[in-house]
């Protein structure tokens, strides 16, 4: 998704459909990836995973999390952490979103938020659709704020047919889809298939499955979470019920 949007593919994908072969805008909003500055939101499992395979880009690579990496780590990834998101957000041409929906980043790129970035930069969001305000990211789009945005996460899902996003000039979204590939399912099975086998044989269960035990966040949970309530807009997913594609 960052290369498709950085070099412009859909575009260019699309003038090809048409029959066209129009290479000035094509290349009017393509730019190589090199020496571009990368963040990501949270650099967890799926964050660092991110960032590793970025890396071979020779970009710069900058993160936030509120558990810092291991030094080692850092200096292998030569990776500069924020403290905080809006710090990091400054100095980046694209950030991923790559955090758990919980009530501290329910909504959090708001416009607030967006404006404290370069103009221009990029979002992708293939966390939870609320981390992003909806029609804030919509108003980035029209202001130019954003030069664009893509993730397969919505809210609500499945998203209405006249859900904005839909119709933004810039953007590489697609359906739930990333954790639901073939070879993902398999992943699936074979842990839900672990996951009972130590619940019936008493044993306990890997750190990395659990989020609640007891009633309280564990394991993964724990670390990835805060407490609290972002489920709200229930109402509103269910107004739009009636007409999701």
């Amino acid at each position: 998704m960052i290369l498709a949007l950085v070099l412009n593919y859909l575009p260019s994908y699309g003038w090809v459909l048409k029959g066209g072969w129009n290479i000035a805008d094509c290349v009017a909003r393509s730019y190589d990836v090199e020496a571009m500055e990368f963040g990501t939101v949270a650099a967890g499992r799926i964050g660092l995973a991110v960032l590793r395979r970025l890396a071979p880009f020779y970009v710069k690579l900058h993160y936030t999390d509120r558990h810092r990496l291991p030094e080692a780590t850092e200096k292998e990834l030569d990776l500069t952490w924020h403290s905080t998101v809006e710090d990091m957000m400054k100095v980046c041409d694209v950030v991923t979103i790559n955090c758990p929906l919980h009530p501290e980043t329910e909504h959090l790129f708001d416009d607030a938020l967006i404006a404290k970035r370069k103009r221009g930069a990029y979002i992708v969001n293939t966390a939870r659709g609320k981390i992003c305000d909806r029609d804030a990211i919509v108003r980035a789009h029209e202001s130019g704020q954003l030069a664009g945005y893509a993730g397969d996460v919505w809210f609500p899902q499945p998203a209405p047919k006249d859900h904005p996003w839909r119709s933004m000039p810039y953007h590489g979204t697609t359906p739930h889809i990333s954790g639901t590939s073939l070879s993902a399912q398999a992943r699936y099975a074979a842990g839900v298939r672990e996951i009972l086998e130590c619940w019936f044989e008493g044993k306990p269960i890997r750190n990395e499955y659990l989020i609640v035990d007891g009633g309280k966040l564990a394991g993964t949970g724990a670390h990835s979470y805060s407490a609290g309530n972002a489920t709200s807009g229930s109402e509103e997913a269910a107004r739009f019920k009636a007409t999701a594609a």
